[in-house]
């Protein structure tokens, strides 16, 4: 079964959105690397690649549904923030859009009766509760710290570890 030209537009709108999203989290990295959180800068470079991948695996389900990727150019991103509080609490409202968007596409599939699309976004569903945990995470625990320089270093140090 085809996939319709309204959600086929509704994904190449989402796969510009996690273009973006690779973006974003791209200029908090050189953010954070500039203002030298080497541990932040690379949290947001895992971050950034995720991105990256959401974005290819909605470009293949449109192939994978007899559709067609139009990519569109991408907005510029932010690139510099007041503070790593800041920064985290913009990708942290960024990951809540992206569920909404999200969910606009799974509603509309279920409009559709498309159970395929359902199918497919409910990786993406489960994936944004995490990313909006992760990110949501950060923020209190940067709240917590407030301006102890200790404390940012200790979270710089632990956000370095991430895997990916």
């Amino acid at each position: 079964m085809l996939i319709s030209k309204k959600l086929q537009d509704m994904i190449n709108t989402q796969i510009n959105r996690e273009l973006y999203s690779a973006y974003l989290y791209g200029a908090m990295a050189a953010y954070f690397d500039a203002s030298t959180w080497k541990g932040m800068a690379h949290w947001m470079k895992v971050q950034a690649k995720e991105e990256l991948q959401h974005a290819q695996r909605f470009y293949s389900y449109v192939y994978d549904r007899g559709g067609t990727v139009t990519l569109e150019a991408v907005e510029k991103p932010p690139s510099s923030w007041a503070s790593p509080l800041a920064a985290f609490k913009d990708a942290y409202e960024h990951e809540k859009k992206v569920t909404g968007m999200i969910n606009s596409i799974f509603k509309a599939a279920q409009q559709e009766d498309d159970y395929a699309t359902q199918q497919m976004l409910q990786w993406f569903v489960a994936e944004q509760v995490e990313e909006e945990d992760h990110a949501l995470t950060i923020v209190q625990q940067l709240e917590r710290i407030k301006d102890s320089v200790h404390g940012l270093f200790m979270l710089d140090a632990q956000l370095g570890k991430r895997e990916g």
